[in-house]
């Protein structure tokens, strides 16, 4: 009977460990959750969006693995992000941070804001006004002007501003250099990004972990965690399996 026991024992050890080698392998090279803990992203992304990030997207870096291992530079199977695409990365001063924003810039273009209107190699980004929007962040309410913004090659997306006039909304022309890219929030007024060379800067094509491809959970902040009885109404359902755009 010991023996027995002894035996179911290791069973149990070997299927979780096997189940924990599964989930790193599809978090490694297929998908990985994220979830959104600020408001750089609105209207795109709220605050308490869990979302599903492809890995294989941009093909495999370091990054691509748990704990960003050394173990090799560079990108294996290595694909260039497309202008528009929202994308997680490791912000390049502290690798051990995941940021999410939007690739506006590819190498060698030239990236400037001038009166809050993106430019993108000299020529300005078409926004369509779409009226106010209230914005609910990681700070206060607010309402805010959102526009649908037009990259070149006809991509589309929306952004919300505050005013044309803030600190970000005039800034000197980057030129985005070999190996990396630029990347902006879609809350234009409050984010904190490669407009801000000092904490963002370009990134590293290196550093980029993958691409943002749905919400797969939302909720809202309304309900504790112990307020069972307002689960179901914290929970944004209409943003459920949504695509990222």
């Amino acid at each position: 009977m010991a023996k027995k026991k002894s035996g179911g024992w290791l069973e149990s050890v070997k299927t979780i460990l096997y189940a924990a080698l599964i989930a790193i392998g599809i978090r490694t090279v297929a998908f990985e959750p994220f979830n959104i803990p600020s408001g750089s992203m609105i209207p795109t992304l709220l605050v308490g969006d869990y979302l599903f990030v492809s890995k294989y997207s941009y093909g495999y870096s370091r990054h691509s693995m748990p704990f960003s291992p050394n173990l090799f530079s560079g990108r294996i199977w290595a694909a260039m992000p497309e202008r528009g695409d929202v994308a997680v990365f490791k912000l390049p001063r502290d690798t051990g941070q995941d940021y999410i924003k939007r690739i506006i810039g590819l190498p060698g273009d030239r990236i400037q804001v001038i009166r809050g209107v993106l430019h993108v190699n000299g020529e300005p980004a078409r926004r369509e006004p779409l009226g106010p929007y209230v914005a609910e962040g990681d700070g206060p309410r607010m309402t805010v002007q959102m526009y649908r913004e037009f990259l070149p090659g006809g991509r589309a997306h929306l952004i919300v501003e505050q005013s044309d006039d803030g600190p970000l909304d005039n800034t000197p022309e980057f030129v985005v250099p070999p190996g990396h890219v630029f990347a902006m929030g879609d809350n234009r007024d409050n984010s904190l990004d490669s407009r801000v060379p000092g904490a963002v800067g370009v990134i590293p094509v290196e550093n980029l972990v993958g691409r943002a491809e749905f919400i797969f959970f939302s909720v809202d902040g309304s309900a504790r965690i112990w307020e069972v009885w307002a689960w179901p109404f914290a929970i944004r359902w209409s943003r459920l399996f949504s695509a990222v755009r």
